[in-house]
């Protein structure tokens, strides 16, 4: 892959206990609009989700909405939904996150709860696996992820992991971006720490 289109993000539907969750949120939906990257993301309009497609569609960006029916009610509707450029309505999570793999070209997550992380560790498995090259970045906003990156070492060092994927770690939001660009045109990115 050399060129990155589209970007989907993982993050929480709940806003969490720092705002600086929040604003990160912001700027990066900011940062994708400027960059003229589409965002793929779960569809809802609350929390750290509702901050990314709301920063990207008030900088002029484009925002693919997906979300399963049963969440419509308790995680979207409103006046942003109505702005995105495609919402798409799954019957299930499982479609749901198929519909975003598809749509996507890299894979971004930023602070959430269980879903983000099983949304994220499913396409690091997809990766250790072969099902796709995609470029895969944690936001270790405050050190949001570091317990996670803890665990991926100790099941290293344990011998669970026999082929590590390529996930890299950016430490800001300004930094997000440049790994992407640089994993998708073959560089390694190793300088901002890829596991």
């Amino acid at each position: 892959m050399e060129t990155i289109r589209s970007v989907c993000v993982y993050c929480g539907s709940s806003p969490g206990n720092d705002d600086l969750y929040h604003q990160a949120g912001t700027a990066f939906g900011r940062i994708l609009a400027r960059a003229g990257l589409r965002l793929v993301f779960g569809g809802g309009t609350v929390g750290i989700m509702g901050a990314v497609a709301a920063g990207c569609l008030d900088a002029g960006g484009s925002v693919s909405g997906i979300i399963p029916r049963f969440l419509l009610d308790k995680e979207g509707g409103g006046a942003l939904q109505d702005r995105f450029d495609e919402l798409v309505i799954t019957e299930n999570m499982h479609q749901r996150k198929h519909a975003m793999f598809d749509r996507a070209d890299a894979f971004v997550a930023l602070p959430g709860g269980i879903g983000t992380l099983e949304e994220i560790v499913e396409i690091m498995t997809w990766a250790q696996l072969g099902r796709h090259h995609k470029p895969m970045v944690l936001a270790n906003i405050d050190g949001f992820w570091n317990p996670m990156l803890k665990l991926l070492d100790h099941m290293d060092e344990a011998g669970f992991l026999r082929r590590r994927p390529p996930l890299f770690v950016a430490d800001t939001v300004n930094g997000i971006l440049p790994l992407l660009q640089d994993a998708a045109a073959g560089a390694d990115g190793r300088s901002a720490a890829q596991l």
